[in-house]
């Protein structure tokens, strides 16, 4: 068993053959994202998953550093934090037929009146007026930051593209009765 520790931040444990990652072992990227599996000649080889650090695994069978499980299009199968499965060919999850949350899906829906806005609603996602909602933190577009939610802690600077999609497509924040009409719905 080696430890290997590299320039870029990222490490290696696991099983080695001249100097090499070969049979199996953890490599650790600098991101925090974790591969557990097998490795043949430094590269990924055989079964094994990527585990992110949002929670979610992207497992497959791996030939020579390619994903090739035949059983979707993508050559893998990406799990959600929350257990849901993404398929290519026949997701229904979010659908026009079927627009609940998978939490509501396996847990139920809500009683009336307490809407569901998101997946996850065990975190305060209060969102400062002006910022956005992105789903994994609270966009500031003025100077183009995405930080964790309730706090100052940086995730990361969305960069021109990723700006416009957020204010183009993701929910704001705005006062509590802010833009509502006199039936309380927005105008």
């Amino acid at each position: 068993m080696a430890e290997q520790v590299y320039t870029t931040g990222s490490k290696y444990i696991g099983e080695t053959k001249l100097g090499r990652m070969t049979g199996f072992g953890e490599y650790i990227f600098s991101t925090g994202t974790v591969y557990k599996g097998h490795f043949k000649d430094g590269m990924f080889h055989g079964k094994g998953k990527l585990i992110f650090p949002n929670g979610g695994t992207f497992t497959a069978d791996w030939v020579n550093g390619e994903a090739v499980t035949p059983q979707s299009g993508n050559g893998g199968v990406y799990t959600f934090k929350d257990g849901l499965k993404h398929d290519e060919i026949a997701w229904n999850y979010c659908q026009e037929k079927d627009r609940r949350f998978y939490t509501e899906i396996c847990n139920g829906l809500k009683p009336a009146g307490r809407t569901q806005k998101r997946d996850d609603d065990s975190i305060d996602r209060t969102i400062p007026l002006g910022w956005f909602d992105t789903g994994d933190g609270m966009y500031n577009p003025e100077n183009h930051v995405i930080h964790k939610y309730g706090t100052e802690e940086f995730l990361r600077h969305a960069d021109l593209n990723e700006h416009e999609w957020i204010v183009s497509t993701c929910r704001k924040g705005v006062k509590p009765n802010d833009q509502l009409g006199p039936n309380g719905l927005y105008q």
